[in-house]
């Protein structure tokens, strides 16, 4: 275990820099050590480690959420509105429907399996776009518009979105027909979500008023209370549930909307948790990636994966219809809504966990997700935004 910990820091902190230097995202360092580290390549992180890797990159979303939730500015949320609740789903929806077109011509799957693989790769991922998103809030740079607030909030419901028909599409595969209540559960799950972070928030604010502690043990008691919503989501057999990770963040926000200066003193200190939290978080994800898959997947998965982000970008366009933002901001959302990782790392080898004759071309397609779209994505993003969003004056 600590031989595993120091490799993974060292390592993946140099590498990490190493990119940086010559003018790549860090994360893509991070990822080729976990690659390179990994049980697939040299085998050096130990089954300590590699046992509770689900626990720690969940640990580090955690922390990156409520980051995101003591700096999210909802002012310029609201002035978009109805592009946000549409950015939750729809261009999920729309890769989704890229893949059940491009895959059953292209490798041979069934519109099920299709559907299946969709779901699998169309969520976009937290991990690369959250922590850069809090980096143009603090930056100032797209505020005013709300183009990070908007992409932050679109990208932490997106993943539930997927997932509930993940689960649907598994279902139908063994069998079972589409249940109603799953898709019921979405809004739901969501609504109880920000309903349950905020009173929590709100809670905790009145609580650090009244109780006067050290800004690190306000950090401690905010990160046991989000591990026990994980917990007690992971937990739950009932049909109607609630989404933990949307309630992490909105700790953040109802704890902001009544003590802005503590969420402010607070995000600080998450920002310095960050730094070990993102190495961890993208080795462990690199480490998931199996490099013989890679070998395996062709030119038509390529294409598919690229046609299907095709159908995403246009997804992303069709919810910012009607808004006031430019063309050039437009087109920065529609590129920083392409990375995967987080949940294709989770649920890519669920279908071959589970006997499917189209496991393996799944499993395959989401490793090479992960290596092409995190990266590149992080890299649009990086390169893009001071050319095309507005940056906010200090007066402002």
């Amino acid at each position: 275990m600590l031989l595993s910990t120091s490799l993974i820091l060292i390592v993946g902190m140099s590498m990490g820099w190493i990119c940086k230097k010559i003018k790549l995202p860090s994360l893509l360092g991070m990822l080729l050590t976990g690659m390179l580290l990994g049980p697939y390549a040299l085998n050096l992180l130990g089954e300590s480690i590699l046992g509770i890797s689900a626990e720690l990159r969940k640990m580090a979303l955690v922390i990156i959420l409520t980051r995101a939730g003591l700096g999210l500015d909802l002012s310029g949320l609201k002035k978009i509105g109805r592009p946000a609740i549409l950015m939750c789903f729809l261009p999920a929806s729309f890769e989704i429907l890229g893949i059940i077109f491009l895959a059953p011509k292209l490798m041979g799957l069934t519109m099920l399996e299709a559907a299946l693989m969709g779901a699998v790769l169309a969520a976009v991922s937290p991990a690369v776009v959250v922590p850069r998103m809090v980096k143009l809030m603090e930056e100032g740079y797209g505020v005013k518009e709300g183009i990070p607030q908007l992409i932050l909030a679109g990208a932490s419901v997106d993943d539930v979105y997927v997932v509930v028909l993940f689960s649907t599409f598994v279902g139908m595969m063994q069998g079972e027909g589409p249940s109603m209540i799953r898709f019921v559960n979405i809004p739901v799950s969501i609504i109880l979500g920000i309903i349950i972070g905020f009173l929590l928030g709100v809670v905790l604010a009145y609580f650090f008023e009244r109780v006067h502690i050290r800004d690190t043990s306000k950090v401690l008691i905010m990160l046991s209370m989000s591990f026990l919503l994980v917990v007690v989501e992971d937990g739950l057999t009932t049909e109607i549930t609630f989404s933990a990770l949307i309630a992490i963040m909105f700790i953040g926000i109802g704890l902001q909307k009544k003590r802005e200066v503590v969420a402010k003193r607070l995000s600080l200190k998450y920002g310095k948790l960050w730094v070990a939290a993102e190495v961890f978080l993208f080795v462990l994800v690199g480490a998931t990636v199996n490099i013989e898959y890679l070998g395996k997947v062709g030119l038509r998965a390529m294409i598919v994966i690229m046609g299907a982000l095709v159908f995403r970008m246009l997804g992303v366009l069709v919810c910012l219809l009607g808004t006031s933002l430019k063309r050039k901001e437009r087109i920065f959302a529609m590129m920083a809504y392409m990375p995967k990782a987080t949940v294709q790392a989770a649920i890519g080898g669920m279908p071959l966990a589970l006997g499917f004759a189209c496991g393996d071309t799944i499993l395959t397609a989401a490793v090479l997700a992960i290596v092409v779209t995190a990266p590149l994505g992080a890299f649009a993003i990086d390169l893009s935004y001071k050319k095309l969003l507005s940056k906010i004056g200090k007066g402002e």
